[in-house]
């Protein structure tokens, strides 16, 4: 008591500032201590190894990104809810994708390689791409990559089918505006013309989608790509980074489903996030889309003159010429 009527001790400055203190000390270390809980509970793997021929880094910073359609996490129930089947085992990869960070303050590039391109995998001949991860999982997937692509990967990550769903949930859905109803079954997906919220098992439903579309694969990499963008948004959107009760679930349910190369953290995830709300999108060039394979199975084939004219110029940090540029596009 200071002998002055009516004021109190926790009215001082020095009691108030000292309060003030301890309230941002158990801010800061609750966020240190849930920063390096998130950095944890991702699933790491020595993927990106040295090997003879591995091409040398280059500038900039590039990552390999997949989408498996592992169910892990998943339980028989949700199985069929999301009409995913159940899991074979030997996993395949439905989603290749490249992307590029400039190291001089250009816009990041994100190309997709078709999971059906038919391309040298390392001890096992030619076959489609996505063999390599069935193969060889996500490091033999890298290797490939890297001879075809002569760029040296920096960091992997990987998610799964039921990854995907629950951090889409934890964000409260994404929305989509469509241009046309799109109805399949395979995919358990039911989707109105216009503009709408899709929660996880519509998103999910929405990246495997093909059988509707002419080009079949090749138009949903493009719906893979609009769709990654649109959840980045979100993700990183003030409405989800401001309220805790939407951005640890959603931190959580990412950390908790990522599979990441050894030397990748948090802070690199978060940055790869922001890169992908707005980056230049395009598809490796295609110089045969109906090639048949010896053993009889449909494949592409790259244009490789023109895909090593696209990787060689972000070896470099070069522009990449408009004619390599095929961008994002809804069909209809």
């Amino acid at each position: 008591y200071s002998g002055q009527p009516g004021r109190r001790w926790w009215l001082r400055p020095r009691p108030i500032l000292a309060l003030i203190a301890v309230v941002l000390s158990v801010a800061i270390v609750g966020s240190v201590a849930t920063y390096f809980y998130m950095d944890s509970k991702l699933t790491r793997q020595n993927i990106l190894i040295d090997y003879a021929g591995r091409p040398a880094p280059g500038a900039g910073q590039n990552w390999l990104i997949t989408g498996s359609d592992s169910r892990q996490g998943l339980s028989r129930k949700e199985e069929r809810k999301l009409a995913t089947g159940h899991d074979i085992g030997g996993g395949r990869s439905d989603t290749i994708m490249v992307l590029h960070l400039p190291s001089n303050g250009g816009r990041p590039v994100l190309i997709s390689l078709p999971r059906d391109s038919y391309v040298p995998i390392p001890g096992h001949g030619s076959d489609k791409i996505n063999a390599a991860y069935s193969l060889g999982g996500p490091k033999l997937l890298a290797e490939t990559v890297q001879n075809i692509t002569g760029l040296h990967i920096d960091h992997y990550m990987g998610i799964g089918f039921g990854g995907f769903v629950r951090v889409v949930d934890a964000i409260g859905g994404v929305r989509l505006c469509l241009k046309a109803p799109l109805v399949d079954p395979a995919a358990g997906l039911h989707l109105h013309k216009g503009c709408q919220v899709l929660n996880g098992a519509e998103a999910l439903g929405f990246v495997r989608s093909r059988h509707n579309f002419a080009t079949q694969d090749l138009q949903r990499i493009q719906n893979q790509r609009l769709f990654l963008r649109a959840l980045l948004r979100k993700l990183t959107s003030a409405g989800v980074l401001a309220n805790p009760f939407a951005a640890l679930p959603a931190a959580s349910g990412v950390a908790g489903t990522l599979t990441v190369d050894s030397g990748t953290h948090l802070y690199q995830l978060l940055k790869v996030a922001f890169a992908l709300r707005n980056p230049i999108t395009t598809t490796v060039p295609i110089g045969n889309s109906n090639f048949i394979t010896p053993s009889g199975e449909d494949a592409l084939l790259w244009d490789r003159t023109a895909a090593l004219q696209l990787f060689g110029d972000l070896r470099s940090d070069k522009p990449l010429p408009k004619s390599l540029i095929t961008g994002s596009k809804q069909a209809g």
